[in-house]
């Protein structure tokens, strides 16, 4: 049933993303800077168990309604299954990482740096150069960890549970970061964060870049990935989105059809993702197939 939930919220995804605005999540704000300003006062253990304590806060409702239908009705009984569609439709995002790819190629196309500049900072969670191709691709590669298959992993791990806590494990990230970006001072509420969510993002990362690899030029990825390992000891979080962002790109190598320019680079990287999603999905089919998913 848990393939049957994953394919229903894609679709979802595909066809309504343009026209909800409920998966941004924004009233989540109040919620995470009240802890964020709370654990900016902590040594950084205090500040993590506090982030951690709100997170496992947030995740509760969903925790109580899945419990609350499990026991009222068969498990992934229809009622259950809509709920899983419902929060696997609202973790994905907070916006379609495909439409977003669309917005930024066609800005190019028509010329309109502007709105390719707001999409690439969108997409970066920083300012880059418009045409700046190698920012372009990590981008998208990292993003899809934290938009996709991170909510993918742990959906197939802990169900709607598991989704809901590594989005907004993402969503506090995020509200981080950008209260950072305010020149607001957060001491170590700010890397305690980026753990938190770098922790839950590991395997997925990881998962990622073997399908990546699978689904573009598998020599290069692996070497690229060998490339990763050896360097200098960096933060988790930098960690895995270096690593799926040059795995990423490594698997490239050959796959472009077009001029190497931003949009292309854009829209290659995207079909890789496409490519590795499908193989995640019939993964996932295999392992119902042998009963090794709920």
């Amino acid at each position: 049933m848990k393939l049957i939930a994953l394919m229903l919220s894609l679709a979802l995804e595909h066809v309504a993303t343009r026209r909800l605005k409920l998966r941004e999540l924004r009233w989540f704000d109040p919620y995470f800077d009240f802890a964020l300003g709370r654990a900016e006062r902590l040594a950084p253990p205090g500040a993590a168990a506090l982030l951690v304590a709100a997170l496992l806060l947030a995740t509760a409702p969903v925790l109580w309604a899945s419990l609350v239908l499990e026991e009222t009705f068969v498990p992934w009984d229809l009622p259950y299954l809509l709920f899983a569609v419902l929060i696997v439709f609202l973790c994905l995002g907070p916006r379609d990482l495909g439409s977003e790819v669309d917005d930024y190629c066609a800005a190019l196309a028509v010329g309109d740096r502007d709105a390719a500049q707001r999409a690439m900072t969108e997409l970066s969670e920083s300012r880059h150069a418009t045409r700046d191709v190698d920012a372009v691709e990590e981008a998208i590669f990292v993003q899809a960890t934290n938009r996709i298959f991170g909510i993918v992993f742990w959906f197939v791990v802990l169900g709607p549970v598991g989704a809901w806590l590594f989005r907004v494990s993402d969503l506090l990230r995020r509200r981080a970061a950008f209260e950072s970006a305010r020149e607001r001072a957060l001491g170590t509420a700010l890397p305690a964060a980026e753990s938190i969510h770098a922790v839950l993002a590991w395997i997925p990362a990881r998962l990622a870049a073997l399908g990546y690899a699978l689904a573009g030029s598998f020599d290069d990825a692996w070497n690229a990935w060998r490339r990763v390992g050896p360097r200098e000891r960096a933060s988790l979080r930098s960690s895995n989105d270096r690593l799926v962002a040059e795995v990423g790109r490594a698997a490239m190598t050959g796959f472009l059809e077009q001029p190497a320019n931003s949009g292309a680079a854009a829209r290659n990287a995207m079909r890789v993702v496409m490519r590795t999603l499908f193989i995640w999905i019939s993964a996932v089919a295999l392992m119902t197939l042998f009963g090794w998913a709920v």
